[in-house]
């Protein structure tokens, strides 16, 4: 055998193998048939500095306003609501329990801060988000909510939380009586 014949003949063999190996491949040269990893999922936004998602947990009055006008009038509303008081829940990894707009069950919210600098109410994710609610007040005792999404807004309008007398309070040693 001469040494071109050789020489052609491995050429026409290493031609070969890396055909058959683009062939079997999805991710390229001698990569393997594995699909590629999933991206991660998007990073949550970090919380606020000047909010605790445990000061949230409780029962709570409420109602809401789609005129700001309207905003004292549903605060008394609110009050008002407590016999059949809303409550939110502590969740198993630091948020709070609440309903999304239009959902039967409650799930996992998170306080996060924007980008753009206020704090939104929602699901993991960065924020402001779609099913985010921006939170406009809180005080301990009031907390007043608005949806992100402007159809949704729409809907539902500025939710306005009153707190419910707690165990220990004069509310509720005066309901007691």
């Amino acid at each position: 055998m001469t040494a071109s014949r050789v020489s052609s003949g491995l050429t026409l063999l290493a031609v070969s193998l890396v055909l058959a190996g683009c062939a079997g491949s999805t991710t390229g040269f001698f990569g393997s048939n594995e699909s590629p990893p999933p991206p991660p999922s998007p990073a949550s936004a970090p919380p606020p500095p000047n909010m605790n998602p445990r000061d949230f947990v409780g029962r709570w009055g409420y109602a809401a306003y789609h005129n700001e006008t309207d905003r004292a009038r549903t605060e008394v509303a609110a009050r008002g609501q407590c016999n059949n008081a809303y409550t939110i829940g502590p969740a198993p990894s630091g948020g709070v329990m609440m309903h999304l707009a239009d959902a039967k069950q409650p799930q996992e919210l998170r306080l996060k801060l924007g980008t753009d600098g206020k704090t939104y109410l929602g699901p993991d994710g960065p924020a402001p988000d779609s099913n985010d609610r921006e939170v406009v007040s809180f005080d301990g005792r009031r907390l007043i909510l608005r949806y992100v999404d402007p159809e949704i807004a729409g809907r539902y309008g500025t939710s306005v939380y009153v707190r419910c007398g707690a165990p220990g309070t004069a509310a509720a040693k005066r309901k007691a009586e």
